[in-house]
């Protein structure tokens, strides 16, 4: 295996041009890199990752929090991971389960200078204690976090819940049933408002017993309705908290023979494969955007460099369940 020393001679260049080539340097004529960049290839020379970070006095990888890894987690990492790579970084996952202690591994990295950044998509510990954790590295939250010092890219899903809800009234459906996720989060708090504000301004009672919280899943979508047919007074439509639960409610809808979307309209959340294979009016969420968003706001400690954040919006989605 050649070395760094046996690349720069065979080159004709100095140890510190081919490190530049190797740390992706602008400083280096397109030129020199290429010629470098060839031999290195027809050497098959791999570079000390280990020596490259001492020089550059990072470890080049980001840590990414979890407790689990759904669909739509997935989405926003693979989003993450591509861009992160062509920047030079790699990336760890740390999955939780929910458990705090385990969450808090990851910022301890972090604090021994295991990784350079850390990526939150979803956390259970206390805001106040992740934010003591700042003065050792960057960190950036996808989940929506109240706390001054955690910066988030989470968009306020009140303006993507107002379109869905705009868009039921305006099809005549005024008896609207909510599914909510998690009940103290703040998304959740976002949606509620929503419908309380928007149900206002059209005059139309908001309807709290058809308030259902703690619904995440196909199956758990499939409960709802089976509530819902159980009693007499029946809501006309349902926003449900993400499409698994909206593909659960449609299938359960057919299952009881009822009208889809006449005598029940479904509307889904985040725009995923599944609510287009099904047909379900949804709520597109831009999740790649947020996760370029997310790469953004750790390159000024990074990179070195302040981009400008791209500008992101909600947009309804219109399929056969409305």
């Amino acid at each position: 295996m050649p070395t760094l020393d046996e690349i720069a001679k065979l080159s004709g260049y100095s140890k510190a041009t081919v490190s530049r080539v190797l740390n992706q340097s602008p400083h280096v004529s397109p030129e020199t890199r290429e010629k470098i960049l060839a031999i290195m290839k027809e050497k098959d020379y791999v570079p000390n990752r280990n020596a490259i970070s001492l020089s550059k006095g990072q470890t080049q990888q980001i840590g990414m929090i979890t407790m689990d890894l759904s669909e739509l987690i997935l989405r926003f990492m693979n989003s993450f991971v591509e861009l992160s790579g062509r920047n030079g970084f790699q990336t760890i996952i740390y999955t939780t389960g929910g458990d705090q202690q385990k969450e808090l591994q990851a910022f301890e990295d972090l604090k021994r200078k295991r990784v350079d950044a850390l990526l939150i998509l979803t956390s259970v510990n206390d805001t106040n204690i992740i934010a003591s954790y700042c003065k050792y590295g960057p960190i950036v939250s996808w989940q929506r976090m109240d706390h001054p010092e955690i910066p988030s890219v989470a968009m306020n899903q009140y303006d993507g819940y107002a379109l869905a809800l705009e868009h039921l009234i305006e099809r005549g459906y005024t008896r609207i049933a909510n599914a909510f996720g998690r009940p103290g989060s703040i998304n959740t708090r976002s949606r509620r408002l929503a419908y309380e504000h928007i149900m206002s301004k059209h005059s139309l009672p908001a309807a709290e017993k058809w308030y259902y919280s703690s619904i995440y899943s196909i199956r758990d979508g499939e409960r709802v309705v089976q509530s819902l047919v159980e009693g007499t007074d029946r809501p006309d439509a349902i926003l449900c908290a993400n499409d698994l639960v909206a593909a659960g409610v449609l299938s359960e809808a057919r299952r009881q023979r009822l009208d889809v979307p006449r005598g029940l309209a479904i509307v889904g959340f985040d725009d995923s494969e599944l609510s287009r294979t099904l047909g379900i009016t949804t709520v597109r969420n831009p999740i790649a955007g947020q996760a370029e968003n997310a790469f953004l706001l750790l390159a000024p400690a990074l990179l070195g460099r302040n981009p400008q954040l791209q500008p992101l919006s909600f947009s309804l989605v219109k399929r056969e369940t409305t």
